[in-house]
């Protein structure tokens, strides 16, 4: 155990933490920013055992994190925004005696701006976890042991830090905001094989879709920027989600190489690695392209506040038009959707080419 931590949770001792639930229970993007405060425990904890209650998205997100011993798949009422699951009791019921089971010593519940931690509490505190940390402007009781109070700015800082606010709060040492995602050696073998059967080494990688149709570019936008990255001589894969193989289709057209479908997400994820330039719009794509280092041209509509949910320490392109209504958090648009009509096509071009140029001369210069 670290040496250097004596008490965690306000007082607790580091040895009588063996069993750790993280818990983050939104979508893909959203745990892969909350990956620094995971690695701020492990870093406090190495000899913990680790689990993360997610989605199915970020349980991906868990399955390629080093410091996640293993993660616990569960759709959550008040986060099920996609699935609009019936009501069943009974389900929530085996949730509570999953975690019950498993015997956890304290759990952190990591949520994102706007969101309440109070669903998840309630499901921590039915399952006996006699410790439960998470920040709260409502009023917890004792659902929570442990009550951050955020620190909120206008606009918000950015959602990679917001994790970490809590775990400082809780006594965990500082981590660098940096986002951890490993993809495994059989999934890079896999994205290489890939690239070998299409011939493909130096290339652009455009990712069109988004959870949300408020925050998706036009796919004929789309098509155009793929014709012409091609016309200038650089391949481009469209890749895309379960669903989503029409729309890389389309994307796609004849100048482009369509995977939509094609790839699982740590194969994905290793292509996202190796490509020269991703293209994508506000949504996790821009985020796995931040955690792999990966130049990223992000079409950003406004949905959210750029500063929060913008590329992260990388080097990239966060293309936006100015309307009244942003932020709308709104998954679909009512009105027009002038925030992504507004930006041309020849725009994203230009802006993947000026960011082309600029990592090379950084590459030359190394």
């Amino acid at each position: 155990m670290n040496e250097t931590i004596h008490h965690l949770f306000g007082g607790v001792e580091p040895e009588t933490l063996q069993r750790i639930l993280l818990v983050r229970l939104d979508n893909l993007g959203d745990v892969l920013l909350t990956t620094p405060a995971f690695r701020a425990v492990r870093r406090a904890l190495p000899e913990a055992h680790l689990s993360l209650l997610s989605g199915p998205a970020g349980c991906e997100i868990g399955r390629l994190n080093p410091d996640i011993d293993d993660t616990i798949l569960y759709r959550a009422p008040n986060e099920d925004v996609y699935f609009q699951l019936p009501q069943d009791p009974q389900r929530e019921m085996a949730a509570v005696e999953t975690l019950r089971e498993r015997s956890f010593d304290a759990a952190v519940i990591f949520t994102s701006y706007k969101q309440s931690a109070l669903p998840a509490a309630y499901l921590c505190y039915l399952a006996g976890i006699p410790i439960r940390a998470a920040g709260s402007f409502e009023g917890p009781g004792s659902l929570l042991t442990h009550r951050h109070r955020y620190t909120e700015t206008v606009p918000p800082g950015h959602e990679s830090l917001r994790g970490l606010e809590l775990t400082d709060f809780l006594g965990f040492p500082p981590a660098e905001p940096e986002m951890v995602l490993v993809p495994r050696e059989e999934d890079d073998k896999s994205a290489a094989r890939l690239l070998e059967r299409h011939e493909v080494e130096r290339f652009a990688l455009v990712h069109p879709g988004a959870s949300a149709s408020s925050r998706v570019y036009p796919a004929g936008r789309y098509k155009k920027v793929v014709e012409e990255l091609s016309r200038q001589g650089l391949p481009v894969i469209v890749t895309g989600g379960p669903g989503e193989e029409n729309l890389a289709r389309e994307v796609a057209g004849s100048a482009g190489i369509a995977l939509g479908g094609d790839t699982g997400f740590g194969e994905f994820a290793a292509l996202v690695g190796r490509a020269t330039v991703v293209v994508t719009n506000n949504t996790g794509t821009t985020h796995v392209a931040s955690a792999l280092k990966s130049p990223v041209v992000t079409v950003f509509a406004g949905t959210n506040p750029p500063e929060q949910w913008g590329p992260w320490r990388t080097p990239n392109r966060l293309l936006t038009h100015p309307v009244p209504c942003a932020p709308c958090y709104k998954r679909v648009c009512p009105i027009g959707h002038e925030c992504l009509t507004s930006i041309a096509p020849e725009t994203v071009v230009e802006a993947t080419l000026d960011l082309l140029r600029e990592t090379s001369v950084a590459e030359a210069v190394r």
